[in-house]
């Protein structure tokens, strides 16, 4: 009798192992079909970003091949092809190479617009930040104190690549407003900075000196020179800004 109840029950359980089968086997097959699809998408993503990688690189040297020989039209139209269309980076470096343009054509506020649009577009804070503090700089002459404060408070954080350049920045906006007290605070920031550059803190104490002379009626003229000498953030090397742009996409 033993026999019997076992042979039902191997019965039994051969009957349920089908019956599961039946049911997933589809979903087995889904799954292997599945895995496929996004083995072959991001194999062909990959490809797709590496060939769109490879465009942009040709046309951004075009167009720097075209700035160099005083195109300043043709580099433009080059230029802005890749803002419409090319990976992050090359948008970002190529709108900032737009408000060059617009710069030597003596049209800062287009020129701005432009350092706006690539702070946007900008993978990663070092050609973002790059961007903001040039607007902000372009900007300085013609535009409320309030705006260049928030344009320039944020880049001033010690985690952001070019604190230092902001913080000098917004201390000659200050003194150019009139604001000698607000500037001294900043100035004094960037003498103690072990991190600042000798030129750096040489102009820092230079116009805390003339803060402290109470020398109020040359502030606001002295100021206005001086953005022209703050040096910009260094531009980033292409192949460092770019390096990284395929998990940045």
């Amino acid at each position: 009798m033993a026999d019997v109840f076992e042979e039902v029950e191997e019965e039994l359980r051969a009957a349920r192992l089908q019956t599961l089968f039946q049911r997933g086997w589809p979903f087995a097959a889904g799954a292997v079909v599945l895995a496929l699809l996004v083995t072959v998408g991001v194999w062909g993503y990959g490809k797709h970003t590496a060939s769109e990688q490879a465009k942009a690189s040709l046309t951004y040297d075009q167009a720097l091949q075209s700035l160099g020989t005083g195109d300043l039209d043709g580099a433009d139209g080059k230029f802005a092809s890749l803002a419409a269309s090319a990976p992050a980076g090359y948008r970002t470096l190529a709108l900032m190479q737009q408000a060059g343009i617009r710069v030597q054509k003596n049209k800062p506020e287009e020129a701005a617009r432009l350092l706006d649009q690539a702070a946007k577009a900008a993978p990663d804070d070092i050609l973002g930040d790059a961007a903001r503090y040039k607007a902000a700089l372009l900007l300085m002459d013609n535009r409320p104190l309030a705006e260049i404060e928030t344009r320039l408070t944020p880049l001033m954080d010690d985690k952001r690549p070019y604190h230092l350049q902001a913080r000098e920045a917004l201390a000659m906006a200050r003194l150019q407003a009139g604001q000698g007290a607000a500037a001294q605070s900043d100035l004094g920031v960037l003498t103690l900075s072990q991190d600042v550059s000798d030129a750096t803190r040489r102009r820092a104490e230079a116009a805390k000196l003339l803060i402290e002379s109470g020398s109020a009626k040359v502030l606001p003229e002295a100021a206005k020179a001086t953005p022209a000498i703050i040096p910009p953030p260094a531009a980033p090397q292409l192949p460092a800004a770019l390096a990284n742009l395929g998990a940045a996409q």
